[in-house]
């Protein structure tokens, strides 16, 4: 009997703890869902000048416009898996009036030929942004070649407020490079994935511990 009443406290406990590992990513991506939305209308408001004291709570993701020049400090982020496929993200250190700011110019392919940078006043349209792409996961950077855009530490490589926008459009834009806009597709959604997953393995733990039962409530008989 003590040992029917364990596999039946073993087994009502694990199924009840793999549902609600499911319910909670269900929660979860209800969570994400919302958020998701909130970036996309962010994403696609109207755009505004540029915030003098940008926070990152406040104003990631808000569309800008503003004329700068780009100037010839840049660096370099190995990418892919982008709307423009795999290449160099050029992030360059621009003036705009008595400011310098991060813009993301957007991809240069890597099969381009090494033209210099194109130094002309433009205006531009983007959306700010405090990039996270693990920065502390990725390699050293080697010399202005990266791995991660990492705003803040790039900030301080080129000497301009740390954070970043990442160019939409331009009137007069840079003819080595293909923008790739801020979008929302970069965030990852798995939770349906998981809480499948969840309910999934306690079906099978509900039949294997029912099996389990059946076997020891025959032996006890």
């Amino acid at each position: 009997m003590r040992r029917i009443l364990f596999l039946l406290t073993i087994g009502l406990g694990g199924f009840a703890t793999l549902i609600w590992l499911g319910v909670w990513q269900l929660q979860r991506l209800e969570w994400k869902e919302t958020m998701l939305a909130d970036i996309e209308a962010r994403i696609a408001a109207a755009a505004t000048e540029l915030p003098l004291a940008p926070q990152k709570d406040d104003d990631n993701y808000m569309p800008v416009v503003f004329t700068g020049t780009p100037t010839e400090t840049e660096l370099r982020v190995l990418s892919s898996g982008t709307d423009a496929g795999t290449g160099y993200r050029v992030i360059s250190a621009w003036v705009v009036g008595d400011r310098r700011i991060l813009v993301d110019m957007g991809i240069i392919p890597l099969a381009a030929t090494n033209t210099g940078p194109h130094l002309v006043t433009q205006t531009v349209q983007g959306n700010m942004l405090w990039p996270d792409d693990a920065a502390e996961k990725s390699p050293a950077p080697e010399g202005d070649l990266w791995f991660a855009r990492d705003a803040s530490a790039m900030a301080a490589e080129l000497g301009t407020e740390p954070f970043m926008v990442v160019l939409r459009a331009s009137d007069n834009p840079d003819p080595r490079l293909i923008p790739v806009p801020v979008n929302k597709s970069g965030i990852s959604n798995n939770h349906m994935e998981y809480a499948i997953t969840w309910f999934l393995l306690a079906i099978v733990w509900a039949a294997m511990s029912a099996f389990f039962f059946y076997r020891t409530s025959k032996k006890e008989i």
